[in-house]
C-alpha cells in the first residue's frame, strides 16, 4: 500500500493549532466513575474456565509433563462436580508463603521434588481453587442435560444451605491413576456435615449414568468400600478426604518430603474461612452454577 503524502500547508496547520484544553473536572469525574464500578459477578469466571487449545492431541510437553486423565473422544464430555474458591488477596499471600517455604525446603534436599503452584496461570492470572465432589468422569452427549437436571433436582430436594469450611493442615494426595501428586489443604468438617451430604448427592447422581463414585470403589461381591477400607453405606464419613489442592508435582514425594512438611508453621491457615454458596458442574467447557439453599 502506497504512503499518503500531505502538503506542507496541511502539516504546518496541525503544528500551529493551539493545544486543546483538558477539562480537569470532567477527567476527575470519569476517574471517580471508574474506581466506583461494582465488582464482577461470580458467574463471570464461569465464562473463561478453559484455556486455549494449542494441540489436537494429548501433548504432555505443552502442560508441564501432565497427561490428560480423560482422552479426547468425539461425543464424550469430561465432567466434574466441585466447589469453587477464589482466595482473597490476604488469603493468597498466606498460600503463596506456604508454597514458597515448601519449595525452598525441597531445593536444599538431596532428592528434589518440583512443585508447581495452582494459584496463578503462566500469564499471572489468578486461578480458582476447588474441593472436588466427583472424579473427572465422562458423559455422552445425550446424557448431559439429563444428568444436570437429575443432580439439580437432588440438590434442591436436599435443602443444603450455604456453609463455611476451615482448613486444618497440609497433606500429599495422588490422583486416581497415581500420575500426579497434589499438595493440599485438609478441609475441616463443616456444620451439618454439608460436604458428605453433597458427595452423596454427586455419587448417587453420577451412579445413575454408570460413572464411578469419588472416595470409594467396588469390591468383587458388588459392595462398595471407602478409601480407608470401611464398607460403604449411605452415611459413610469421608471428612478426612476432602481437600483443596494448592500445588502439584509429577514426582511422588519421598518419606523425607512428608517429614519436612510437618515442620511448616500452619498457624496462619486458621485464618482461612472458605464460604460456599453454590455447587459447580462443569460439562465440557460449559459450567453451571447451582445455588445452595
Amino acid at each position: 500500500m502506497a504512503l499518503v503524502q500531505y502538503s506542507s500547508s496541511e502539516s504546518d496547520s496541525e503544528q500551529d493549532a493551539p493545544p486543546r484544553k483538558i477539562n480537569k473536572q470532567s477527567h476527575a469525574s470519569k476517574s471517580q466513575q471508574q474506581t466506583s464500578l461494582p465488582p464482577l459477578p461470580a458467574s463471570f469466571h464461569d465464562l473463561y474456565t478453559s484455556s486455549t487449545r494449542v494441540s489436537v492431541r494429548d501433548d504432555p510437553s505443552l502442560h508441564g509433563g501432565r497427561k490428560r486423565a480423560i482422552p479426547h473422544v468425539e461425543g464424550n464430555w469430561p465432567t466434574h462436580v466441585y466447589l469453587e474458591w477464589y482466595p482473597s488477596r490476604d488469603e493468597l499471600k498466606i498460600l503463596k508463603d506456604i508454597i514458597s517455604h515448601t519449595q525452598s525446603m525441597h531445593m536444599h534436599a538431596e532428592e528434589q521434588t518440583s512443585l508447581h503452584s495452582f494459584l496463578h496461570s503462566d500469564l499471572g492470572a489468578q486461578l480458582p481453587l476447588h474441593i472436588s465432589l466427583s472424579r473427572p468422569v465422562v458423559l455422552r452427549t445425550k446424557e448431559r442435560q439429563t444428568f444436570l437436571e437429575t443432580f439439580q433436582h437432588a440438590l434442591r430436594e436436599s435443602d443444603i444451605p450455604p456453609f463455611d469450611v476451615g482448613v486444618e493442615g497440609l497433606h500429599w494426595v495422588s490422583n486416581h491413576e497415581k500420575t500426579r501428586w497434589f499438595y493440599v489443604l485438609r478441609a475441616k468438617r463443616p456444620e451439618k456435615d454439608c460436604l458428605n451430604r453433597l458427595l452423596r448427592i454427586s455419587n448417587r447422581s453420577l451412579g445413575l449414568f454408570g460413572q464411578p463414585p469419588l472416595y470409594e470403589h467396588e469390591r468383587s461381591d458388588g459392595s462398595r468400600i471407602g478409601v480407608h477400607g470401611n464398607k460403604f453405606t449411605p452415611q459413610a464419613d469421608y471428612s478426612d478426604c476432602f481437600h483443596v489442592s494448592i500445588a502439584w508435582s509429577l514426582t511422588e514425594p519421598s518419606a523425607d518430603d512428608k517429614e519436612r512438611m510437618k515442620s511448616i508453621d500452619v498457624r496462619e491457615l486458621s485464618a482461612l474461612g472458605i464460604r460456599f454458596d453454590c455447587v459447580k458442574v462443569k460439562i465440557g467447557n460449559n459450567v453451571s452454577s447451582l445455588a445452595l439453599g
